[in-house]
């Protein structure tokens, strides 16, 4: 399904999303291994975490190519994870585009809080986003991260 289509000066955005393995995940989870394990070393066990099949999946395609991903886990509260873009494209808005979908993907379904794990590194993105930080700082993947929330409003 598409969420988001744009255009821009240099180039197009489109944002699809679906349930479980489907077809693009190939895509997603290349863009997830670029990320993750290569930039950031993260193992590659931790990474590969058996939910993909439980879960909706976004993929950003820039100008046709594959080049950022999240994921989301419906509930109540939803939590948006693995939230990428590959290095030669981040500027563009492609990770605000990304979480923007996930959220009107969760109140979709009903959600009327998202939740997310960002590295510390990302927390000032997230800030930007309206996300608020909570809890105490802690290690994933040897990483430091916060729990972040935000509260859903006026989204379908």
């Amino acid at each position: 399904m598409a969420l988001i289509r744009a255009c821009y000066p240099d180039g197009m955005l489109h944002i699809e999303s679906w349930y479980g393995e489907g077809e693009p995940l190939a895509e997603a989870l290349a863009i997830r291994m670029a990320v993750f394990v290569e930039e950031q070393a993260v193992p590659l066990d931790e990474e590969l975490d058996g939910k993909d099949s439980v879960t909706f999946h976004l993929l950003a395609r820039w100008s046709g190519q594959a080049v950022g991903t999240a994921r989301l886990f419906q509930g109540e509260t939803a939590k948006v994870g693995r939230v990428a873009v590959l290095a030669g494209v981040r500027g563009k808005a492609i990770g605000a585009a990304l979480m923007g979908a996930a959220e009107t993907l969760a109140a979709t379904h009903g959600a009327t809080l998202v939740g997310l794990d960002a590295q510390t590194t990302a927390i000032a993105f997230y800030e930007r986003l309206a996300y608020v930080a909570d809890g105490p700082e802690f290690l994933d993947a040897n990483i430091p991260h916060r729990h972040m929330t935000k509260r859903l409003f006026n989204l379908p």
